[in-house]
């Protein structure tokens, strides 16, 4: 029994000096500032959304009903991975690269050629932004726009918890070639808003840091539990060698 305690000891002894180079907990998300970039405010009119392979188009036409393909009553038209878009008598149409109205004359370009003056509306029907963190509903929030401040859509997230860092917001965008770049944003200081841009686009990923001591509390969580499976896997042993008498 003498043999067994050691061995418990001895991992117990283990554990804790492993434990003892324990640096900062990985539970934050984008540590590394580096990367981080610094944008000037910009208006919510100055972009506009380019539509993408994958995305689903509501496409109306106005005077001709009848064309409009019976999928758009539900999910849209699903644009393929080259960017076209079958529509009745034009078939195969470009639209990937253009925005929303851009596209819309490309496609009345080509109709054209069988109706008589046709007028047409397209909206992507997927435009979307994903929030991370410590915010209350974490998950896929609905842009009706072309795109929303960081505050519109925190809010649409339940708002913050009680451990999100309001001075950490992160934004994680791509552009046309897939590349990344991240943005801070220090919701706390009114005169750095002013200076910021605040606005988030379609597929943007938005991440709110925990406070250290959450962060904290995860790590020492993390790293006791193996010590208290350890204890309970210990007391039965403690226990038979106390009532031995040993």
């Amino acid at each position: 029994m003498n043999k067994i305690l050691n061995i418990l000891v001895v991992s117990i002894s283990i554990l804790w000096m492993s434990g003892c180079g324990m640096g900062r907990s990985d539970y934050e998300l984008m540590q590394n500032n580096k990367y981080v970039s610094s944008e000037k405010k910009i208006s919510m009119h100055s972009i506009e959304y380019k539509i993408m392979p994958h995305d689903r188009l509501s496409v109306v036409i106005y005077q001709y009903p009848e064309l409009t393909p019976t999928d758009m009553n539900g999910k849209g038209i699903l644009i393929n991975s080259d960017g076209y878009i079958s529509l009745p008598l034009i078939h195969r149409v470009k639209v990937a690269g253009y925005t929303q109205s851009q596209a819309a004359r490309v496609i009345e370009g080509r109709y054209k050629k069988y109706l008589t003056d046709p007028s047409l509306n397209i909206e992507v029907m997927n435009k979307r932004v994903y929030v991370l963190g410590e915010v209350k509903t974490p998950g896929v929030v609905q842009l009706d726009n072309e795109m929303g401040t960081v505050m519109q859509v925190i809010a649409h997230a339940g708002g913050f918890t009680d451990s999100a860092r309001r001075d950490n917001v992160f934004v994680v965008s791509s552009d046309n070639h897939n590349n990344l770049k991240m943005r801070k944003i220090d919701l706390t200081s009114f005169a750095s808003l002013q200076k910021t841009n605040i606005m988030i686009k379609p597929n943007d990923v938005l991440y709110v840091q925990p406070s250290k001591w959450k962060s904290f509390k995860i790590a020492a969580d993390d790293f006791t539990s193996p010590f208290e499976t350890i204890t309970k896997l210990a007391a039965p042993f403690v226990t038979l060698k106390y009532l031995a008498g040993d």
